[in-house]
């Protein structure tokens, strides 16, 4: 084994649910509207937008126009474009980063062993090398792997290949760690590294391979 490769939401970081998100900022700018409508509003919006396929000139909007999108799917027309704008800018302050406190003693171990460290995020690179440069986790890795790298997301096999290659390991050299079945475990599967699911928690099936603390990949590896 010569490679680790990460997730970044809830594998390595934790926030506060994106509905919460949403209703923090808005109730700032006196507008009240209930989780159960965001989440409502979340669905609709995600059918229409797909990250990885956004026109490359227009990513800096994305998520200003993904706003804009979801606060009209919840009936906000006044100030909508204010409100959209405003929810980018503010998101990280409103979420309540933080990082898990298994991962920086194990990150350390895993170097230790001579073992190259990398994220595949479905991120923009903008919010992940904030979120790396805020919780100071950037210094840990080797390659940092976003939907801008290769305009592909997980499940796609390219997010995956285009990590691999940059380390310059084979996919059964390396493990994949996530929290998601479809898009972590089955992606990493596809393009044939070995997938292992953080279940801190207790609540995925026991037919995948997973691992209840990031501490336990010492013994893996």
């Amino acid at each position: 084994m010569k490679a680790v490769l990460f997730d970044l939401g809830f594998t390595l970081i934790k926030t506060a649910p994106f509905p919460e998100i949403y209703r923090r900022i808005l109730v700032r700018f006196g507008v009240k509207v209930s989780i159960g409508d965001i989440v409502r509003a979340q669905y609709a919006t995600e059918s229409e937008f797909d990250a990885a396929n956004y026109p490359v000139n227009r990513r800096k909007e994305y998520w200003t126009e993904y706003n804009a999108s979801l606060l009209e799917n919840l009936g906000v027309q006044e100030r909508r474009i204010f409100l959209a704008e405003k929810i980018d800018e503010l998101w990280w302050e409103y979420s309540h980063l933080q990082v898990y406190p298994d991962v920086e003693p194990t990150l350390s171990k895993l170097r230790a062993k001579g073992l190259k460290l990398g994220i595949v995020s479905n991120g923009f690179r903008k919010d992940v090398e904030h979120v790396l440069e805020k919780l100071r986790l950037k210094r840990w890795f080797d390659v940092v792997v976003s939907i801008d790298s290769c305009n592909s997301a997980k499940p796609a096999k390219e997010i995956f290949l285009c990590a691999l290659n940059k380390l310059g390991v084979q996919p059964s050299e390396a493990l994949f760690i996530g929290d998601s079945v479809e898009t972590d475990y089955k992606g990493a599967v596809d393009v044939g590294i070995k997938p292992f699911l953080i279940d801190r928690e207790g609540k995925i099936s026991s037919q995948y391979n997973k691992i209840t603390s990031l501490t336990d990949l010492l013994a893996i590896v």
